[in-house]
């Protein structure tokens, strides 16, 4: 069952996902979407600093929202899409076969003035690596629809 803005409690804590990073889907998302070589080709990426494949931060960051809307319940939730993340940041190199989760924390509950049917939550965002260290962090902001 989807999540509602009610489910939410001030600084509830969860941790959930598993995805696998694979090498042809970091290509093939910088194809599109950040051609960069680091992202592209096996021995730029090599002569890179980063010294070998890399994916995209934008790519990690598609693949935290994946992980977030599975675990909190998909076209089912209250969810209202969002107004935005504030300080993303990229930790640590997301390589091929990297496995990635997510922890989240939430930070705030602000109730609409305007609109009593949701409320915006604020989350605390960190995506793992298979090492459980973490590769992103970001604060992603959801309006979600409060329950009837």
């Amino acid at each position: 069952m989807g999540r509602f803005f009610d489910d939410f409690t001030l600084g509830e804590r969860a941790g959930f996902g598993a995805v696998e990073v694979r090498r042809e889907e970091v290509i093939d998302f910088a194809r599109r979407f950040d051609p960069q070589p680091f992202h592209l080709d096996e021995e730029a990426a090599r002569r890179s600093p980063f010294g070998g494949l890399i994916a995209s931060g934008w790519h990690t960051v598609a693949l935290t929202m994946r992980l977030m809307v599975e675990a909190l319940g998909g076209g089912e939730s209250g969810s209202l899409g969002s107004p935005g993340a504030d300080r993303i940041r990229w930790l640590e190199p997301v390589r091929p076969g990297d496995v990635l989760s997510v922890e989240l924390e939430v930070r705030a509950l602000r109730p609409s003035r305007s609109k009593p049917d949701r409320g915006l939550v604020e989350i605390e965002v960190t995506t793992l690596n298979q090492h459980r260290r973490p590769v992103m962090t970001m604060l992603a902001l959801g309006i979600f629809r409060r329950r009837e």
